[in-house]
């Protein structure tokens, strides 16, 4: 029985590694004034080199033929209707920005008297499963009319131009399921959690892990909403993978019994992955909301932390019943540890030379 826990583990988190590849996460900024809407799309380089069958790289090169490419492609990019009738874009044009960003920048006629725009982000259905898209929509004030969360499932969005849709239409309860899906689909926070409880032989060492985790995580996650602490995000992504290497190859040289200060190192590292988790706020434009955004930030934070706390009332039960095995304290733990070390070794080498 032991045995065969411990290969479904393993075989869970290599599994993990092979779909590991972040989903990604996408932005629509809308600007609707009286005559023209303006549209800015925002992708990783990576996602549109997949979308038109190219190397990150020759993207980036900005040659001619590249440009080319991204400019035939920007007139799909979005499909727009108004009264139930295709709206045409009167200019379009794709730009390469110095954060390895796709940016396409679209321009629509409109009427004053257009009640209510749909739109639909029609490269969704290209991106890697799991890629989400924030959108949002300004008047030509400045003030938010609609904020919404697409995926390829949902791609269409809708804006009253001449109503009252505002950023409250998102519900608490909207902010918390999608702090949960972000964890639970964040294998990379999901793996480095399993590196530190793989090795907790108590409840209370694993609380006290679990909440220098949250505490430092929060943190960094409000700043980082807020614009207070900016990364960049390939740094953000690299060290998160840096983090998950250094707790699986310490597991595996220090050993368990030797790791007293490890709350220390789990908080340190926890200000990373939080400024990783901010991406999603930041990216919807929860900040731009003043006062607002404080109810989006507290509920995606408590769905981030039901979460993790949902996988660790999981695992926890069953490492402890592995741990009456002294086969499993001797294989088990290092077999784990190392898939965690070799998975964040991967992520490591992946967002730094190839991303």
């Amino acid at each position: 029985m032991t045995k065969r826990c411990v290969i479904w583990l393993l075989f869970l988190f290599c599994a993990g590694q092979l779909f590991a590849h972040d989903p990604g996460l996408s932005s629509i900024n809308l600007q609707i004034n009286p005559q023209e809407i303006d549209a800015v799309v925002t992708f990783n380089d990576r996602d549109i080199a997949n979308v038109l069958g190219e190397e990150p790289g020759a993207i980036r090169r900005d040659t001619a033929a590249a440009q080319s490419k991204l400019d035939a492609l920007a007139p799909r990019v979005l499909l727009l209707e108004t009264a139930g009738r295709a709206v045409a874009p009167s200019n379009f044009g794709a730009s390469v920005d110095d954060k390895q960003n796709v940016e396409f920048h679209l321009t629509f006629p409109r009427s004053s008297r257009d009640g209510t725009l749909s739109l639909r982000s029609a490269l969704l259905k290209e991106m890697p499963f799991g890629h989400r898209q924030a959108f949002a929509a300004r008047d030509s004030a400045g003030r938010e009319i609609a904020r919404q969360l697409l995926s390829s499932q949902q791609d269409v969005a809708t804006v009253a131009t001449q109503g009252a849709a505002q950023v409250d239409d998102h519900t608490f309860l909207d902010f918390f399921l999608l702090g949960v899906r972000h964890i639970l689909t964040g294998y990379d926070h999901l793996l480095f959690l399993f590196g530190l409880l793989v090795i907790c032989r108590t409840g209370r060492s694993a609380a006290l892990l679990i909440t220098c985790f949250t505490l430092a995580h929060s943190l960094t996650l409000a700043l980082s909403t807020f614009g207070l602490v900016q990364l960049p995000s390939r740094f953000v992504e690299a060290a998160i993978a840096g983090s998950i290497l250094y707790v699986g190859a310490e597991n595996l040289i220090r050993g368990e019994a030797h790791l007293r200060g490890r709350w220390l190192l789990t908080f340190a590292f926890g200000l990373v992955h939080g400024l990783g988790f901010a991406s999603v706020l930041r990216e919807m434009g929860v900040a731009n909301s003043g006062v607002a955004a404080v109810v989006p930030l507290v509920a995606f934070n408590a769905g981030v932390e039901a979460g993790q706390l949902a996988v660790a009332a999981i695992l926890l039960p069953i490492f402890w019943r592995l741990r009456r095995s002294p086969r499993f304290l001797r294989i088990g733990i290092p077999a784990c540890s190392a898939v965690v070390a070799v998975a964040g070794g991967y992520w490591l080498v992946q967002r730094v030379f190839f991303t």
